[in-house]
């Protein structure tokens, strides 16, 4: 693979392990962060530049990666006054990692072909370890021309990296992993509770039946974090309500039917109340313990 010229707009949880996967790879990365003291700490660690706006960062870039916080925030950085979009050259490529709504994805889209330019819409899955390992999953929406040549750069923070279908088809597939993710972690918050109130000797319990059916990847880094009343790991309720709240939208306009994830989403909202919206989203344990 090519070293290329690449810039990257968002240094948070996810974005500042995943550019700097980029620089251990070999490319010439720019970096754009709205707070600049982070995009300095990054520049201080890897080898990039710095620079003030995403129109900046996009100049003479190939490749341009956006992980910012919503739809909102990606229309900023892609197609407003100082978005990325207003500098990015003809026949380079856009890829957003941003967990956003599908229709976003294809607004955004259509943007950048206005100015001859390809969109991939690429959210990824694996929380902050994955990124920081660089062994994220990476669902791909857009074109097989764009995604063969953007693949093997994603490859530096992306261990499983597909492409699902047209534009859109990314966040769509990321919202199945968010459908996936609720119920998974509500069964385990109840089985925890059940455990425990059933006097089982929960951390024997569960080390024992996550090499079997009941085992996920939430059971096994998740339960003993759980048991300790611990929740300042991976991914926060905040969050987690923004993207279920997306998946719902979309389930209210393809006709699925959502009853489970609408009432974990429910939950989640419980927690925020109770002033957990920065737990992780295992923190559905601590909803019980905080109703007795």
């Amino acid at each position: 693979m090519n070293n290329m010229k690449v810039a990257f707009i968002g240094l948070g949880t996810m974005g500042y392990p995943m550019a700097g996967h980029l620089a251990a790879a070999g490319h010439d990365v720019t970096v754009y962060n709205r707070t600049q003291s982070k995009a300095q700490s990054w520049v201080a660690e890897f080898s990039g530049q710095l620079a003030l706006t995403p129109k900046e960062a996009a100049k003479e870039a190939s490749i341009v990666f956006v992980c910012v916080g919503n739809d909102d925030d990606l229309r900023e950085v892609t197609s407003g006054s100082d978005g990325v979009l207003k500098s990015l050259m003809p026949g380079s490529i856009l890829v957003d990692h941003t967990t956003a709504s599908a229709e976003a994805a294809r607004e955004i889209s259509e943007k950048a072909a206005e100015v001859n330019v390809q969109f991939l819409d690429a959210p990824v899955s694996g929380g902050q370890a994955g990124a920081e390992n660089g062994v994220l999953s990476v669902m791909v929406g857009g074109s097989d021309e764009a995604f063969a040549i953007a693949r093997p750069v994603m490859e530096a923070y992306g261990k499983s990296i597909k492409l699902l279908g047209p534009v859109g088809s990314g966040q769509l597939a990321k919202m199945v992993n968010q459908i996936c993710i609720a119920g998974l972690l509500q069964g385990l918050a109840e089985g925890v509770q059940f455990a425990q109130k059933a006097g089982l000797d929960a951390h024997q319990v569960f080390e024992l039946i996550q090499h079997g059916a009941a085992g996920s990847w939430q059971m096994a880094n998740r339960h003993k974090t759980m048991l300790a009343g611990e929740y300042d790991f991976g991914f926060a309720v905040d969050w987690m309500r923004k993207d279920l709240g997306i998946a719902l939208n979309e389930a209210s306009r393809n006709g699925a039917q959502l009853p489970v994830t609408k009432l974990v989403d429910s939950y989640y909202a419980e927690v925020q109340t109770l002033g957990g919206g920065r737990m992780d989203t295992s923190s559905l344990l601590k909803r019980f313990e905080l109703d007795q």
